[in-house]
């Protein structure tokens, strides 16, 4: 008997091609991508990844022009040349890492022995791609004008205190210091320039980072519970109840969308209230904004749900699909791991997932201080994937739903 029970159940399942998928297909999905999202692969013959670097040059001397070459013959970094303004409003955007000014005066400067206008400004919410570049930057300058820089420093001091110094003594000295190592004065090359200053007005990276992550995952979990309960009535009839009646099916579903959507605000709202409260964040910088976003995740969140209501059969398959999938959106999207330490093609995947544009949206409002103008592309993205979804999903409800309730 045990053995028939076993059989049977072992039948049962495999005839179920979705727990078949969810079982071992989508685990097999999940453990690639962490694996693959922490840089867990990697091959000899894979290519470094490759940043962009923007930069812009007021200096036309020999020394800029070797700066440039040198930063051109690295395989990681692409050199990117635009005007000021284009590179600092891609940094203030999210858009670059890094942006390189080399202004003029740069051989005055070095043979006066003063500080070089050479700047380097960079996003600091992309941290690690940010100190990269810095690195890098201040490499090749060094290598390039760093032994000629301090030696001039060191000449102009001893011209300065030791006038009286005898000329041969002053070369001995000058070439034995030369051949001192010069990397622990690498930092004070180039003048390192975050884009958003931190202040009153700008939220703190890690819990916007924080916040808007965990706020569009919990929420998407929820709103996956709360459509459950429509396969809930249709499991205790109640949904064939209000189909004898007058309603039209499509009502029933919209219904069902503007709780959700409702239910989202909520949460949403609740969210953010506690966030400032416990922990500063500036939810009334710009109020006009966060409010439109908020409404724009909210919808796109609740379009989701009845999505993948109307696509599942029982409440059980629901939950199994949901989870799946919303795990996946968001792991790809920045809810669990944050963008800028992920692979760039990763980065690049991101876009699919509509926690990488409320994540970026909340960004934008919090950390970059960004205009309701520039945010709204990202709101109506987020629109277009509530709105695709949602028509998606009619057809899907009628057939998955309504037709077996009869």
């Amino acid at each position: 008997m045990i053995l028939t029970i076993f059989k049977k159940d072992l039948k049962l399942f495999f005839s179920n091609k979705k727990n078949v998928v969810l079982t071992f297909l989508i685990p097999i999905l999940l453990i690639s991508l962490f694996a693959f999202a922490f840089g867990g692969i990697s091959t000899s013959s894979s290519e470094n990844k490759q940043v962009t670097l923007l930069y812009t040059r007021f200096d036309t001397s020999l020394i800029s022009n070797k700066i440039k070459a040198q930063l051109d013959t690295l395989s990681t970094i692409n050199l990117v040349q635009v005007t000021l303004e284009e590179g600092n409003k891609a940094l203030l955007k999210g858009k670059n890492a890094g942006f390189l000014i080399l202004n003029e005066g740069l051989k005055d400067s070095l043979l006066l022995s003063k500080k070089l206008p050479i700047v380097f400004k960079y996003d600091a919410s992309n941290p690690f791609e940010a100190k990269m570049l810095q690195s890098i930057v201040t490499g090749v300058v060094m290598n390039t004008i760093g032994s000629q820089l301090y030696m001039h420093k060191i000449a102009h001091y001893m011209d300065t205190k030791f006038k009286s110094m005898p000329a041969d003594l002053k070369q001995r000295i000058l070439t034995d210091v030369s051949k001192v190592s010069l990397k622990n004065k690498i930092s004070t090359v180039v003048s390192a320039v975050p884009v958003v200053k931190k202040s009153s007005n700008t939220g703190n990276l890690g819990l916007i980072q924080a916040v808007a992550g965990t706020a569009i995952m919990m929420l998407l979990f929820s709103i996956s519970g709360v459509g459950g309960g429509l396969l809930e009535e249709k499991e205790s009839g109640t949904l064939s109840r209000l189909l004898y009646t007058p309603i039209k099916p499509t009502a029933i579903l919209y219904g069902k969308m503007l709780a959700t959507l409702f239910i989202s605000m909520l949460q949403l709202v609740t969210m953010f209230v506690f966030s400032w409260i416990a922990f500063g964040l500036p939810i009334f910088k710009d109020i006009t904004s966060l409010i439109l976003l908020t409404i724009a995740v909210a919808f796109s969140v609740s379009s989701f749900g009845v999505f993948l209501v109307s696509v599942s059969k029982t409440r059980q398959q629901l939950q199994n699909l949901s989870t799946i999938i919303i795990l996946l959106m968001s792991a790809i999207g920045g809810s669990m791991i944050p963008l800028f330490v992920m692979p760039n093609i990763m980065q690049k995947i991101a876009v699919i997932s509509l926690n990488y544009w409320g994540i970026q949206g909340y960004y934008d409002i919090f950390w970059r201080n960004l205009s309701i103008v520039e945010i709204l592309p990202r709101i109506g993205v987020l629109g277009l994937i509530g709105l695709v979804m949602l028509l998606i999903s009619i057809p899907l409800f009628k057939r998955n739903i309504v037709a077996l309730t009869n």
